[in-house]
């Protein structure tokens, strides 16, 4: 028998279902930080993201419990879409809009990675995150939303279309005009490309 590790999210999901919590496990170890950089880039509060990480994963496995999982989908974007939501359903407790942060991904989850960067290197990505974050800041919601489910949370276009209930030829439109949007403010602000 494989190990756990060696699953894929699918046989994991089979074991969870008939029993098995380890299954479970993995499948959160496995896509926390996705899922919870996500949250991250949506709310910009650590503590809240924790809150609604939390309440994304209490979702999933009520979902799962209920068989409201289609095994023909792939896991993360399903999580990716539930995570999305529980953002959107607060700032519309709130009657706020989400506003996004670019993160470095391991400034999020741990510090790992960072021990092997030096000073400056670390001093080039935060300055580089400030940068493209207050860049990102001027694009429309639409946009600076699809570009942050496409080059950060890993979504395909159709995972996209499916995550904020729009046509996939909509969801490439916005990622396209996102990426033309912030090469033309790049330009503008001489701001090394990174798209």
């Amino acid at each position: 028998m494989k190990r756990y590790s060696e699953l894929t999210d699918e046989e994991l999901i089979k074991l969870y279902r008939s029993g098995d919590d380890s299954a479970f496990s993995v499948l959160v170890y496995r896509h926390k930080n996705r899922i919870f950089t996500t949250i991250m880039l949506l709310v910009k509060d650590r503590h809240l993201a924790e809150d609604i990480f939390q309440d994304v994963f209490i979702k999933i496995i009520n979902a799962l419990n209920e068989g409201h999982y289609l095994d023909n989908s792939r896991f993360i974007a399903w999580a990716v879409r539930i995570a999305h939501n529980c953002c959107i359903s607060h700032f519309r407790k709130k009657n706020a809009r989400p506003s996004f942060a670019l993160i470095y991904n391991d400034d999020i989850t741990s510090g790992d990675s960072r021990m092997d960067m030096s000073q400056e290197q670390l001093i080039i990505i935060r300055e580089t995150n400030t940068a493209v974050q207050a860049l990102m800041d001027r694009l429309p919601e639409t946009q600076r939303e699809a570009l942050i489910l496409r080059y950060y949370a890993d979504l395909s276009f159709k995972e996209i279309a499916q995550t904020v209930n729009v046509g996939i030829n909509t969801a490439l439109g916005r990622v396209r005009y996102a990426i033309i949007n912030m090469r033309k403010l790049m330009e503008r602000e001489a701001v090394e490309a990174v798209f």
